[in-house]
């Protein structure tokens, strides 16, 4: 009979909280920025291919310092069909998700994207594999009540249809991808499917970025260090995400990283002066609840009764 894993101690707790609070406010810093490169000028191809092409030398550079050997009788992460799955997936929704940024503000964007853990909720109940209990669907009307109230407020009477379309499509697809990249993980490092996501999102975008002939169209210095910038950001998000997830687990960690869109929407007040109306607040707080409800487990898992000899 194997020992039990100790449970982790209060320091290493925090510790895995601020690494994934870290690694939230780095992928929340990712929309400001990238209105910021793109408003000198810069191709939103451009930027993401940079910033891709900038994480993918700091995760290959760190997976190779590790120099974990590849499992055997696994494809290895740089096969193409995992690079085109991996990063494929993460293009898509990236340029979805920052697209939506040329017609919303930053802080509108992000709650809407954080809509996805609601998607994952009616994706799994339609294949079967968990049912739409009460507390699912409470969530799932928190979320699409959140959306309502952001769209329809009197202070969003200017959010543009095809950004709320395209943000929400951006949700909807990470909801997908999510399982996808469950699957890759199965027998894979996190540091591997990590490395394939950006080496496959660069190779994507740079090609798009060679078609429009917009690669090393770089206005100045600072479009392509905002750009760069971005790359450090995912790297390390990824890197503390995955060392707080394993402390934390997924529940604890989900929970947390909702810092995410909080932190996008001061980031927009800050650098970029957009301002956050009473809709945007108010339908931000009700999908953040949704995405709390969402981390209790479904009935069909908790005990049908309990006694004292259970506590």
């Amino acid at each position: 009979m194997s020992p039990e894993r100790e449970a982790p101690s209060s320091a290493q707790l925090l510790r895995a909280t601020l690494l994934i609070v870290l690694s939230a406010c780095c992928f929340g810093s990712i929309s400001p920025l990238t209105v910021i490169a793109t408003g000198h000028g810069m191709a939103l191809e451009s930027v993401q291919a940079w910033r891709y092409a900038t994480s993918a030398v700091l995760l290959v550079a760190f997976g190779w310092w590790r120099g974990l050997p590849p499992r055997a009788g696994v494809a290895p992460w740089f096969t193409p069909r995992i690079l085109l799955v991996a990063g494929g997936g993460q293009a898509t929704v990236a340029t979805l998700a920052l697209l939506a940024l040329q017609w919303l503000p930053a802080a509108t964007v992000s709650f809407l994207f954080y809509t996805f853990p609601a998607w994952v909720a009616v994706i799994t109940a339609m294949r079967g594999i968990e049912r739409l209990d009460r507390t699912r669907v409470t969530a799932l009307v928190l979320a699409l009540g959140g959306i309502a109230f952001m769209v329809g407020a009197p202070s969003a009477a200017s959010l543009n249809p095809l950004g709320v379309a395209a943000v929400l499509t951006a949700a909807l697809v990470y909801a997908i991808y999510i399982p996808v990249l469950g699957t890759l993980q199965r027998q894979r490092e996190a540091i591997d499917v990590s490395r394939a996501i950006a080496v496959g999102g660069a190779m994507l975008f740079a090609t798009w970025a060679v078609v429009t002939g917009t690669l090393f169209r770089i206005p100045d210095g600072a479009a392509f260090g905002w750009s760069a910038l971005q790359g450090v950001l995912t790297a390390i998000s990824f890197l503390t995400f995955l060392a707080g997830l394993r402390v934390l687990g997924p529940v604890r960690t989900a929970i947390t990283s909702t810092v995410e869109p909080f932190w996008t929407t001061m980031l927009g007040l800050v650098l970029l002066r957009q301002p956050v109306g009473t809709g945007t607040l108010i339908g931000g707080v009700a999908i953040m609840g949704a995405v709390l409800l969402l981390q209790r487990p479904p009935v069909a898992q908790r005990p049908a009764q309990s006694s004292a000899a259970d506590t």
